[in-house]
């Protein structure tokens, strides 16, 4: 048992990070300024500070607790409101993640696990996407998430501390919020729920590979345990799915009869895109649990007793 903190420990991803460390006995601290984190989300059973990680108060914090682990998620996570916002996208996500790095440094933090994003890679040149393929970012998050890379780089080398960064795919699950982060499951499942038409932009034929939360969650506990040679790990599933065919499966699953509206593709926005995850197999021994049907109808399961509480 050990005390890690979590950054963005309210959000989506955090919450569950947090729920699974604290399944294994570990003390957590979350630290989140509530910007798209909720307090509902929070575990009863840890620390919580209402802190932005760009905030000066953020290394008293780390400083009180001493956590001997980090485990960094806190971020502007869209990539929309870093095509239209780079600056504020580069402080919070450069800025904040440097001051957390220095707080680590100065309070003698032996490890950090960091979120970053598979969109470091840009436009694949060959598909699945290893952790070997040319990163060429075509947002400014993306590109924000690897200079975050590259900084963890310099601070293992540097001040010998543990970092590691896992490459999420696209990440789904209960408690994805449809309004705020770009999730496109939650923002299908929503609407159908409401009984509205959902907006798919572009043709359709964009892909993505979706790891149901809770699994991603898992592979950050390994990788928080786990001493390896490599430091930077895609987590996914290694399958690559439609959109246009994701929305299907969903409105079968609800038992929808709502035909989607195409709406004009996103700039930024990457055709296609699936994981090898066979180094976060090998080094991790970590692979993906829940199939993508399955996930669909736990997340589905999700929103609608979250409607059921709010009638």
């Amino acid at each position: 048992m050990s005390k890690i903190a979590v950054t963005g420990g309210a959000g989506f991803i955090g919450s569950h990070v947090v729920d699974r460390l604290i399944k294994e006995n570990h003390d957590v601290v979350v630290i989140d300024d509530l910007s798209s984190g909720r307090k509902e989300n929070i575990n009863d059973n840890a620390v919580f500070y209402e802190v932005n990680i760009c905030d000066p108060y953020l290394r008293e914090v780390l400083g009180k607790e001493s956590p001997e682990s980090v485990i960094h998620l806190a971020a502007q996570a869209s990539v929309r409101n870093s095509l239209a916002n780079p600056r504020f996208d580069a402080h919070t996500n450069i800025i904040g993640s440097i001051s957390l790095l220095e707080s680590c440094k100065d309070l003698c933090i032996g490890k950090v696990v960091y979120a970053s994003s598979v969109g470091v890679y840009g436009e694949p040149q060959y598909l699945p996407v290893d952790e070997m393929h040319p990163i060429k970012p075509i947002s400014p998050y993306a590109v924000s998430k690897q200079t975050v890379e590259n900084y963890l780089y310099y601070y293992k080398k540097t001040h010998n501390i543990d970092c590691v960064s896992l490459r999420f795919a696209n990440v789904y699950g209960p408690r994805q919020d449809p309004n705020g982060e770009a999730g496109v499951i939650a923002v299908f499942i929503n609407r159908l729920l409401q009984d509205q038409k959902a907006v798919i932009n572009g043709d359709g034929g964009q892909t993505r590979d979706f790891v149901f939360v809770e699994d991603l969650a898992k592979a950050v506990l390994l990788a928080l345990e786990k001493n390896t040679e490599c430091n930077v790990f895609n987590i996914g599933t290694g399958s690559e799915v439609a959109i246009e065919k994701l929305y299907n499966n969903l409105k079968k699953i609800v038992d929808s009869s709502l035909f989607p509206i195409y709406g004009e593709p996103i700039g930024g926005e990457i055709r296609r895109m699936y994981v090898n995850p066979e180094l976060v197999k090998k080094e991790l021994e970590w692979m993906p649990e829940t199939d993508l049907k399955s996930g669909l109808k736990k997340t589905i399961s999700w929103f609608r007793s979250r409607k059921k509480e709010a009638i």
